[in-house]
């Protein structure tokens, strides 16, 4: 392989590594690439230098171009660690959302949420409805969002955190694990009100609130309208402060409709219905 580089003037700066020395000086800079730890950069070497030759690239785009691979492959690394920690239950994205099944969700809305920019302001998401109207598709689109946009996210249901956060207490962790919670620029709390919570549980949960007061941004879902969290929580005094620090800065999205899942098993149903007929 003989590479002629030119600099940004188009002055000849010599041959590729076609001679010892110029072998010698390839392998030198392959080897500080990867003491740099800059391994997709080194990996791409060889073909950034052939492209630099058969386009007669300057010096300055040749050194762009190789460490635009290391960059991106960087990204791509940092946001496949987000995802691993954000733990998203399914791979559902906001462009899935069916708004046509879904008459009530303001599309306008949610679309702003996914900028982002709410994130700066530490202001709260509560998605509330029945069952099976997008709440939880919403909230992992959101955490997705989030994530793609370089915002450490964690995704968790109510019952879970509740249980992590009691053991932790019995293991003498609570503070490491509320400094857990606390962490995340997002946190989405699903499915809060399908199941009732102990004491202790509706505590861990109302000082994961607090911990986050003002400071970073939760996505909660929940079928039961406000009023009712008295009794979700088992402690009106306990609802009504937690439903204080959430809704002080917030946006609150009503979902109403059929279920997804309801209406997916009657077109399922409809279609064994013609088949049948059909035969």
């Amino acid at each position: 392989m003989t590479t002629i580089l030119t600099d940004a003037s188009g002055s000849d700066l010599g041959p590729g590594p076609d001679t010892p020395a110029q072998a010698a000086l390839y392998q030198q800079l392959r080897g500080h690439l990867a003491q740099l730890k800059l391994a997709a950069a080194a990996e791409a070497l060889p073909q950034v230098l052939d492209t630099a030759r058969s386009e007669g690239m300057s010096l300055t785009a040749a050194i762009e171009a190789l460490l635009r691979i290391e960059v991106e492959e960087n990204q791509a690394r940092r946001l496949a660690g987000r995802l691993r920690f954000a733990s998203l239950p399914t791979p559902a994205a906001l462009a899935d959302f069916d708004y046509d099944a879904s008459p009530s969700a303001d599309r306008h809305l949610i679309e702003e949420l996914a900028t982002c920019r709410y994130l700066d302001t530490a202001t709260n998401v509560l998605l509330v409805g029945p069952p099976g109207v997008g709440k939880t598709m919403l909230a992992v689109g959101l955490a997705r969002a989030a994530v793609h946009a370089g915002h450490r996210t964690y995704f968790t249901t109510a019952a879970d955190l509740a249980a992590r956060c009691h053991k932790a207490a019995l293991e003498g962790r609570w503070a490491t694990m509320m400094r857990f919670f606390a962490g995340p620029s997002l946190l989405v709390i699903d499915e809060l009100g399908y199941l009732p919570l102990p004491a202790e549980a509706a505590s861990a949960l109302f000082q994961v609130i607090c911990q986050r007061y003002q400071k970073t941004s939760t996505i909660l879902t929940t079928n039961r309208g406000v009023a009712s969290w008295g009794e979700i929580l088992g402690d009106p005094t306990v609802a009504a402060a937690m439903l204080d620090r959430l809704l002080h800065r917030s946006v609150v999205i009503n979902l109403e409709g059929d279920s997804y899942r309801l209406r997916g098993h009657h077109a399922r149903s409809e279609r064994t219905r013609k088949a049948v007929a059909a035969r």
